[in-house]
């Protein structure tokens, strides 16, 4: 019977990747995109009744500072605090759905991440009846490291980089068996058209925008976002906001492909220190209008700057994005026709005992 098991867990592995294969679509370049707006569109009304429909804010101050009206879609308002559980919800929901569809027994879904993919794909996991086995950072912020605990998802520790994470996934995947199904933080089309939802709904809630900035680790909340929103307006802009410590992004755009971060970043920024990868690079490259990377100084001030301004907890990641639409670099780069943009807060997770402007 484990045989058979063994069998049919490949069987449903490969229907997955061959569907991402399938559902790909050519750019004008002929490079190949992994998700399509028909994606995204189905994406929401999978996760609908599963996850919040966030506000967008405005903040008169942050209008002034930056010459041009700012609207804020607040994820750090949806369920886990961030972004992720769209993503996780839509991959896990279709997981299951092909578990049940082809008779087979519950998969368990295993991951890597600093936190906030960590805690959705927990979360996910839980309200589809299934186990998450989640390998994170031992430099994790605790808060995230006890709301993955909290969503009955089973924690293992690691080194702390990108290659350490990955050696640590796969030796999860290899002790849970073949049951085991391993659902990457960005590098996977349904990961990626969860994210897109967030487009669909800022266009609702504003019309008529000229531009959306959204923050970069490996690429699948931007990528997302892209495909969604260019889908509905080709002229829209998308602005890339990436930390100077962890500039893959930047780097591999310029040279044509990726170009990883040499080693973990040091970012204040935790949830993006990851390099951007197979899947996301090419709608980054395609849909990118620019990448504006800030300086760690920028990222802690814009966070401190929302927070007494707006009155709302970002972390620093949801702070790139700010610094960056602040940034003389964005005025560079956008122009004077920018006048109304989307800035995207990825999440409100962070160690409150670990405030970055506060000296311990």
């Amino acid at each position: 019977m484990q045989n058979i098991s063994s069998s049919l867990r490949k069987i449903l592995a490969l229907h997955r990747f061959s569907a991402a294969l399938a559902r790909t679509h050519s750019t004008m370049d002929n490079s190949p995109l992994a998700v399509s707006l028909q994606d995204v569109q189905e994406a929401r009304e999978r996760i609908r009744e599963r996850v919040h429909c966030t506000p967008v804010l405005e903040c008169t101050y942050l209008n002034s500072l930056s010459g041009r009206q700012l609207f804020f879609k607040c994820e750090q308002f949806q369920k886990t605090g961030s972004f992720k559980i769209r993503g996780a919800t839509n991959a896990v929901m279709k997981l299951v759905k092909e578990a049940e569809d082809s008779g087979k027994e519950k998969p368990v879904v295993v991951t890597h991440s600093s936190g906030n993919h960590a805690q959705a794909l927990a979360l996910a996991a839980k309200l589809c009846g299934i186990q998450a086995q989640i390998v994170m950072p031992q430099t994790s912020p605790t808060i995230k490291v006890r709301a993955v605990e909290g969503y009955e998802g089973v924690v293992t520790l690691c080194v702390p980089s990108e290659q350490g994470r990955r050696d640590a996934a796969a030796a999860v995947m290899k002790s849970v068996g073949p049951r085991a199904v391993l659902i990457p933080s960005s590098n996977d089309p349904d990961i990626m058209a969860g994210q897109g939802t967030i487009a669909l709904e800022l266009f609702e809630q504003v019309p008529h925008l000229d531009a959306i900035v959204a923050s970069v680790s490996a690429g699948g909340f931007v990528a997302g976002i892209a495909v969604g929103a260019k889908g509905l307006n080709p002229n829209i802009k998308i602005f890339v906001a990436e930390p100077e410590l962890a500039d893959d992004c930047a780097k591999s755009i310029e040279a044509g492909k990726i170009i990883p971060n040499p080693t973990f970043p040091n970012t204040v920024a935790d949830a993006l220190k990851m390099s951007v990868c197979e899947l996301t690079f090419p709608i980054l490259q395609k849909h990118a209008s620019a990448v504006i990377t800030v300086s760690e100084e920028e990222i802690i001030s814009a966070m401190r700057l929302v927070w007494e301004r707006m009155k709302v907890v970002i972390e620093p990641a949801a702070a790139c994005s700010v610094a960056a639409v602040l940034s003389d670099k964005f005025k560079a780069k956008a122009g004077p026709d920018v006048k109304r943009v989307g800035v995207v807060l990825c999440g409100g997770n962070l160690d409150l005992d670990n405030i970055p402007w506060i000296k311990n």
